[in-house]
């Protein structure tokens, strides 16, 4: 049996706290669905933010829901386009000294002192599919994606919890060096 799975492009979006929303976009909006993602009660929201930095300025999908801290996830490409240069290759929730940036929504701004970082490439997966692939949460692994242009990801980090799909998620830098584009299939090496 084969045992492959989805690579998806993650490109640039935010996350947010409910009191960063209000501040943004008044106290009496709300967060729109427009697009449900492949990871369970995670979603693309139709509310977009401007990111502001020290040398450019660029607008951001908002991903629902409401997360406990604010988190910008750029590729290196947008990070070096918003001034921005050590901006740390990290897992989601870890932001913890990294850079902070200016957002400004239609109702209000707000300065974040840290939360902008690269994702670190990682596989979700459920206890079961760890399970089938023999391997365990927070485990590095090899991904040989078969892009137009296939290469091989080292350090991908595997994430297990019952509350994921499988699915791969890379950014947009790195979709474009794998010409990972449309479904494209990816297998531990």
């Amino acid at each position: 049996m084969e045992k492959k799975f989805i690579v998806e492009t993650s490109a640039r979006h935010i996350h947010v706290t409910a009191e960063t929303f209000v501040a943004l976009f008044g106290a009496n909006a709300e967060l729109h669905n427009k697009k449900d993602l492949s990871q369970p009660g995670q979603y693309a929201c139709e509310e977009r933010v401007k990111l502001v930095g020290p040398k450019g300025e660029m607008a951001v999908t908002i991903l629902g829901p409401f997360r406990p801290a604010d988190q910008v996830e750029l590729s290196f490409t947008d990070a070096r386009a918003l001034g921005l240069v050590a901006v740390p290759v990290r897992e989601s929730g870890d932001v913890a000294g990294t850079p902070g940036l200016t957002l400004v929504g239609p109702v209000g701004e707000v300065e974040i002192a840290e939360g902008v970082i690269v994702a670190k490439r990682h596989i979700h997966m459920t206890p079961a599919d760890a399970a089938l692939f023999g391997v365990a949460d927070k485990q590095t692994v090899q991904v040989r994606v078969d892009g137009t242009r296939p290469l091989v990801f080292d350090d991908v980090v595997v994430r297990v919890s019952d509350k994921f799909a499988l699915a791969m998620h890379i950014d947009t830098d790195e979709c474009n060096a794998a010409g990972a584009f449309g479904a494209i299939w990816g297998e531990i090496v």
